[in-house]
């Protein structure tokens, strides 16, 4: 899923990291790099075909009348995302999702500066797809395509949906949860070696469909979508159609950062045996640290 260092002996990992200076490890040249702009191409383009066709499977599960359209719909989307994520990796490295572009920068994979600009265009192909929607009046009704905690729902009972609390421990269990089972496995040049990328984007999908089913059968709140997991797709329909897809939108954003950061923390507790023990990842966040302070 992502590129990774070449082998290095504990010599030249050491000598390599303590030389970068800062705006190497936050590898601000990535910036004036064409080659990164262009894959930050392929992760728009990916990023909005992703929450495009989420979009219109959701439509049309509701519209179809079926008996249980949480499965349904977390099935589709597992197909759907392993699709999306072998056709972008060759492009991007394969992420269309802000919580991987993070995750993989503070791990250090890649720089801070490239992932600031993955970020910006999984936002940008979120917000593009959302204007090619064809409306519908069970969008207007479901609020299909955001992240909602609540909806004003008609009756003496008022506004429907969960507590925001409970909503953002979800949100960061859901993310980490995420990270750890699948996402993993392509940070690990060990497993993604053994298990090649078609194997890792399935699992990836499998994952992401069990959490998005979990979060919306266990929860069963009326006026809550589902975990996020992913800022870009909750980001989009907020900016097109705003209202109440504000509302409580920062769940969406903080829950996946701190689960971003546990499992970088995650990463440096287990034994070094077990992760990157012949890799060195340059753009480390503590490597960052340290060179700052």
């Amino acid at each position: 899923m992502l590129s990774r260092p070449e082998n290095r002996t504990d010599e030249e990992k050491m000598r390599k990291n303590t030389s970068l200076n800062l705006s190497e490890l936050l590898g601000l040249d990535d910036f004036l790099s064409l080659d990164v702009w262009r894959a930050s191409v392929g992760e728009l383009v990916g990023t909005a075909v992703l929450v495009f066709m989420l979009e219109t499977i959701v439509i049309s599960t509701i519209e179809s009348d079926i008996k249980m359209p949480n499965l349904v719909l977390s099935i589709l989307a597992a197909i759907i995302i392993a699709i999306l994520l072998l056709a972008v990796h060759p492009v991007s490295g394969g992420h269309i999702n802000p919580v991987i572009s993070f995750s993989a920068a503070v791990v250090g994979l890649i720089s801070m500066s490239k992932a600031f600009i993955y970020i910006v265009a999984q936002c940008l192909g979120a917000v593009l797809a959302l204007k090619a929607v064809v409306s519908s009046t069970i969008e207007e009704t479901f609020s299909l395509g955001g992240c909602t905690l609540t909806v004003i729902a008609p009756g003496p009972n008022g506004p429907a949906g969960l507590e925001m609390a409970q909503a953002f421990w979800l949100e960061i269990f859901c993310t980490f949860v995420f990270l750890f089972a699948s996402i993993w496995m392509a940070y690990d040049p060990r497993q993604a070696k053994e298990l090649g990328h078609v194997l890792i984007f399935s699992i990836v999908g499998v994952v992401l469909g069990l959490l998005v089913f979990i979060s919306t059968t266990v929860t069963a709140k009326k006026g809550y979508a589902e975990a996020g997991m992913n800022p870009a797709r909750c980001f989009g329909p907020a900016i097109v159609r705003g209202g109440h897809l504000w509302n409580g939108h920062w769940v969406f954003w903080a829950g996946p950062t701190i689960a971003c950061v546990a499992f970088y923390l995650y990463t440096k507790i287990i034994p070094l045996q077990h992760h990157r023990s012949k890799y060195s990842y340059d753009h480390d966040f503590f490597n960052v640290v340290k060179v700052i302070f």
